[in-house]
């Protein structure tokens, strides 16, 4: 399965947080899944942590880069066919990363590991 990590997941899934569920934390660590990180997340992060609103762990910068290069998780860069996707995409969400990454789910036929229930209005594919 493919999994695409929506931030807040990403980012409990890096500390452990117990706020992830038993679930998501077995898609994301089952060696046979395919998990991403998009690029739509890493810019929500760093704008958030600049703002003072999310605490990122030290060295971040090179825990990212790592956890790719080890292959625990992919990243997902933003291309045109993901931005066209948005149009298409009902005016249920105003989050513009969210919408991004239920547009990325969609065109790769990823399933989006997400907890909003904003999210979940969407006709996506989803992590149960």
């Amino acid at each position: 399965m493919r999994v695409l990590l929506d931030t807040h997941v990403f980012l409990w899934w890096m500390e452990q947080n117990p706020r992830l569920d038993a679930a998501h934390f077995e898609a994301i660590e089952d060696p046979e899944n395919e998990v991403f990180v998009s690029a739509a997340s890493t810019w929500e992060t760093m704008i958030k942590a600049a703002l003072g609103k999310v605490e990122l762990p030290d060295g971040f910068e090179r825990i990212l880069p790592d956890l790719i290069h080890r292959g625990q998780i992919a990243f997902l860069p933003i291309n045109m066919e993901h931005t066209l996707e948005i149009r298409r995409l009902p005016a249920i969400h105003r989050d513009p990363f969210d919408r991004m990454l239920i547009a990325q789910a969609r065109v790769e036929n990823m399933r989006l590991a997400s907890l909003d229930q904003m999210i979940r209005q969407y006709d996506a594919p989803l992590l149960p």
